[in-house]
């Protein structure tokens, strides 16, 4: 089987991670994390959200997060945005020198997820968004398309193929050159996973799929197997599986957040893939994380060790 020799991993703690804390995460501590993330090795880190703070309070202090990490060349620090002016701020603070390099433009597969998520139909949203890569691309910046919901809605159930296959068709004619795919509530399935990136990466076979799993149902680690079978080699996860669902809005009972960083990539260590990133490191990086938010949170290895630090020699298959 030919996985990928390697993986480039986007850490999403600062912002998919902490997107839904009710407690304030301080300025500081924000930059603390993604300039640790940084000097750990990450080369793609999900830094912010350009949300209106009414919407989403965590982020008020997108563009002073931004001004103050400190860069590290060839690495990414992508903003999310889900409307014009949205855009607009990450437009702004690029040409003040403290910008993302890439932002996040954000749709569902799934119609009514839109509704309940930005309250916007699906129409609605297409005649928004040619404006906005338009503005993103004028900007100097990079976008990476996410379609949330890739895998399953946890409002109508199933997702067909087509409804997620017209979203990257969208974004291709429009030169996006990445997409996301986000199993937003872990409804996904490692079947269903290897079938739909297979099939997405066979019509466009020159598109660099991201995949974005949530562990809901705890099928987070073998769907990044499944993906992995079938060629993709970039994925999204956050230290101690953080995030879940945004207040007011019950997308699924129990936890809801991403992959675990520190348990996904012992697991490629684990397969021989290379990630660039030391497992020590991350693992003092998930405690720091769970210190920073002020809980216990959901990574296994955090809390078991490495598998390195278990064995007295390496077993072979067979004996």
């Amino acid at each position: 089987m030919n996985f990928p020799s390697r993986v480039t991993i986007c850490e999403c703690a600062a912002r998919d991670g902490i997107q839904h804390e009710v407690a304030f995460v301080s300025t500081h501590d924000k930059v603390s994390l993604i300039d640790q993330f940084s000097d750990a090795g990450f080369k793609r880190i999900e830094a912010t959200s350009f949300s209106h703070p009414s919407r989403v309070p965590q982020f008020k202090d997108a563009e002073e997060v931004l001004r103050l990490i400190h860069r590290l060349p060839g690495v990414h620090y992508k903003g999310t945005c889900v409307n014009a002016k949205a855009v607009g701020r990450a437009v702004a603070a690029l040409r003040d020198g403290h910008g993302p390099t890439e932002i996040s433009v954000v749709v569902s597969a799934s119609e009514a997820h839109s509704l309940v998520n930005i309250g916007k139909t699906h129409a609605e949203v297409r005649a928004d968004l040619d404006g906005i890569i338009e503005l993103a691309f004028n900007g100097g910046l990079r976008v990476v398309g996410t379609i949330a919901t890739a895998f399953g809605c946890p409002f109508v159930g199933a997702i067909g193929l087509e409804g997620v296959m017209q979203w990257v068709q969208f974004f291709t004619e429009r030169n996006v050159g990445q997409i996301c795919l986000a199993d937003t509530t872990g409804m996904g399935d490692p079947l269903l996973v290897e079938r739909r990136c297979a099939e997405i990466r066979d019509r466009f076979p020159d598109l660099r799929l991201i995949a974005h799993f949530h562990d809901t149902r705890g099928r987070a680690l073998a769907n990044v197997v499944a993906a992995l079978r079938v060629g993709v080699d970039h994925f999204d996860s956050a230290f101690g599986g953080l995030g879940g669902n945004p207040p007011g809005i019950e997308y699924s009972r129990g936890e809801t957040g991403n992959v675990a960083t520190e348990d996904l990539v012992a697991m490629l260590t684990d397969m021989g893939i290379d990630t660039g990133l030391e497992l020590d490191r991350l693992v003092e990086l998930a405690h720091l994380v769970e210190r920073t938010i002020g809980r216990q949170l959901h990574g296994r290895v955090a809390r078991a060790g490495l598998t390195g630090d278990l064995l007295p020699r390496p077993v072979q298959d067979g004996s």
